[in-house]
């Protein structure tokens, strides 16, 4: 058993593009994806497609077929769903169907138009990741599920609003030179903290935007690469899924995000590592605070000791642990069933020294991507590594 290789990458920029559809966004990541690998589209054996919202923002269920079909591609094609977590369980379900020898050549991606119904309906769309019965009916939307976290958070450990205001800054600095990134501004601690309160503890830029895109890589045996001399440095050496119960009325935990803390604990065995062994992370912040209970449940904090991890400087790109160089979900943007392949995308770049934050880890060779669906009731957690030194 090998570990699989990212041969080949390839997305959209990410923002508002009304105008297109998903499937011009994914034809545009998938081919790039495929002529990034520089391999036969006719090797492709099949295609794993995440996606959350399709039926709802453009009447259309039942996509990857038509993923495949708009990449050029004759090949089985399943859809993945596990709200903003899509992706990575596609990419999980690709690494063990290369790692088990069912496949050499598998693409693996997403995409999600969301601006094309606007900010409120985005909104109740998005709100069905939640549980229908008990949450949505007594209105519950993530900005106020995510608030209650927060202050869950706060009254447990402490911590302030400054304290994430630190994590927008540090994410939006991040996203500055990242071409493919929604939001290349710069904004400072007072603007986070001037900025309207979306659902208190939380501000407009505590939050992630809503966001148009599509995401695909190539991924192949090592024995492919190999047979084929394609220049994959990169390998999937660790991969873990986690859940937990989906109301959050229901858990034994607001602070703590238990489906993390398991996927973490199955990736890091499945690569033989460590937490202490992780250089850097693209986790997903979809608001602020998401950011802090990812590092802590991926156990590279302790519980209470993220919260000031940004102020302190230690996951800003010149810290010991860098997290989101790409900007994150918070600047880079969140099209959501694109956004678990889209950190495979940026760490795949970062380790080969082809992204614009790769001076910040020019000597790191193992990253950790981790994805989470709704409030963390699902989670997958992928550990990548340069192979070779």
């Amino acid at each position: 058993m090998s570990d699989p290789r990212v041969a080949g990458v390839g997305l959209t920029h990410f923002g508002k593009r009304p105008e297109r559809t998903g499937r011009e966004m994914f034809a545009d990541a998938g081919l790039a994806a495929l002529d990034d690998a520089g391999i036969d589209p006719d090797d492709v054996e099949a295609l794993f497609y995440g996606n959350f919202m399709g039926e709802l923002a453009e009447h259309q269920g039942h996509q990857a077929p038509l993923m495949a079909e708009a990449v050029g591609l004759d090949v089985p094609a399943t859809r993945y769903e596990s709200a903003c977590a899509s992706s990575g369980a596609a990419l999980r379900d690709a690494v063990l169907r290369v790692r088990n020898g069912e496949a050499d050549v598998v693409l693996v991606g997403g995409s999600e138009r969301m601006t094309n119904i606007g900010t409120a309906a985005a909104t109740d769309a998005l709100s069905i990741a939640a549980d229908d019965l008990y949450e949505i009916r007594a209105g519950i939307t993530f900005p106020g599920a995510y608030a209650l976290m927060a202050r869950a958070y706060f009254e447990e450990f402490g911590g302030s609003r400054e304290d994430l205001a630190e994590i927008a800054v540090k994410n939006h600095e991040h996203a500055l030179p990242n071409e493919y990134a929604q939001m290349q501004q710069e904004i400072t601690t007072e603007d986070a903290l001037d900025a309207p309160t979306i659902a208190d503890p939380l501000g407009l830029y505590d939050s992630c935007p809503i966001t148009d895109g599509a995401t695909a890589a190539v991924v192949t045996s090592e024995e492919y690469a190999e047979e084929h001399g394609l220049d994959a440095q990169v390998a999937i050496t660790g991969t873990g899924q986690g859940g937990d119960k989906m109301a959050l009325h229901d858990r034994q935990y607001l602070s703590r995000t238990p489906a993390t803390e398991d996927a973490a604990t199955e990736a890091y065995a499945d690569a033989g590592i460590e937490a202490a062994d992780v250089e850097f992370l693209e986790v997903h912040d979809c608001f602020t605070i998401a950011e802090v209970l990812a590092l802590e449940g991926l156990g590279c904090y302790e519980p209470g000791d993220a919260i000031g991890a940004a102020g302190r400087g230690e996951t800003t790109r010149h810290g010991d642990l860098p997290v989101n160089l790409s900007g994150g979900l918070k600047a880079k943007g969140h099209p959501v069933g694109a956004t678990g392949v889209a950190q495979l995308i940026s760490i795949t770049k970062l380790l080969e020294g082809r992204h614009p934050r790769s001076d910040a880890v020019s000597d790191a060779s193992t990253a950790v991507a981790h994805n989470a669906g709704g409030t963390v009731a699902s989670a997958t957690v992928h550990v990548l590594e340069e192979v070779g030194r």
